[in-house]
């Protein structure tokens, strides 16, 4: 008897479900399956061998899951399985459980909150200790955190809204899916590399969170097309709209001054992390 392989997991039991029934109208032998001490909703193939023809057709299902032809598959197997439209709305029960799950998400969250909240009312000394300074100075005093420190620091109520929507959003995501230690690794690697770039392009004069939020934006793009099965997504329009905004920050045609080295680094950073990422699965299941 063969062992049950995952294909991929979900926040919403009906989704999971909805996938389940088209599989199985496809000849595709699909269970479904309780992970993470019931926090996430598995779909799993009873045959390895449906594993690529399957992984197909979640990456299309996760694209577009409320296309018809899913629901019509349920209906033509006798459930009466739907995703609510309000189902993905804002609610307290949910913006506790994503704190409560994704810790690392939330705290970076805080962290940057607190440190703007703090400046609001004339504490600025976080942002003092976390300014970035020039590549000769830091050899002298040996304040290496100083090369994480921009991305935790913002000056504008757009500029950190901006960021840590994204953040809440696509950092959940990924730690959700792939874990608080895969998260940690692409927020310190992306806010070193991205940080460095614009230090060295541009000066000490920056802040933000925009060059981790590029790198998860690559992430999250590239394993979607690299691991569909893996659950992770960003719409195409999402990327299409922050690849404009990069290049509308080289054309230096807005109000405001922006990183682009970092926002250019750090969306290749993530990019990069994602193929990593994708190699080492590839190794795992061979070994």
């Amino acid at each position: 008897m063969s062992v049950p392989f995952l294909l991929v997991k979900f926040s919403q039991e009906r989704a999971a479900l909805l996938l389940i029934n088209y599989l199985n109208s496809k000849g595709i032998s699909a269970q479904y399956s309780l992970q993470h001490d019931g926090h996430e909703h598995g779909v799993e193939l009873l045959n390895e061998a449906d594993k690529d023809q399957a992984s197909v057709i979640a990456g299309e299902f996760i694209q577009a899951p409320k296309d018809i032809k899913y629901q019509q598959a349920a209906w033509d197997s006798g459930q009466t399985v739907s995703l609510r439209q309000g189902q993905s709305g804002i609610s307290l029960t949910g913006i506790w459980q994503q704190l409560r799950d994704t810790p690392v998400t939330t705290s970076v969250l805080l962290v940057c909150l607190g440190i703007y909240l703090f400046a609001m009312v004339g504490v600025i000394w976080p942002y003092e200790v976390l300014v970035i300074q020039p590549i000769d100075d830091l050899l002298n005093n040996h304040q290496w955190w100083r090369l994480i420190g921009p991305a935790l620091i913002h000056f504008s109520m757009l500029h950190i809204v901006f960021n840590l929507l994204w953040w809440w959003t696509l950092g959940g995501q990924i730690e959700r899916r792939l874990g608080k230690t895969t998260l940690t690794v692409l927020f310190l690697v992306s806010a070193l590399l991205s940080n460095i770039g614009q230090l060295l392009i541009s000066g000490p004069n920056f802040g933000g969170l925009s060059g981790v939020v590029y790198a998860l934006v690559g992430c999250v793009w590239w394993l979607g097309w690299l691991r569909p099965a893996w659950g992770l997504m960003i719409p195409k329009p999402m990327v299409g709209f922050l690849l404009v905004w990069l290049v509308i920050g080289y054309a230096d045609i807005l109000w405001v001054s922006m990183a682009n080295t970092a926002h250019t680094v750090g969306l290749f950073t993530g990019c990069a992390f994602a193929f990593v990422l994708s190699r080492l699965s590839v190794k795992k299941s061979r070994a």
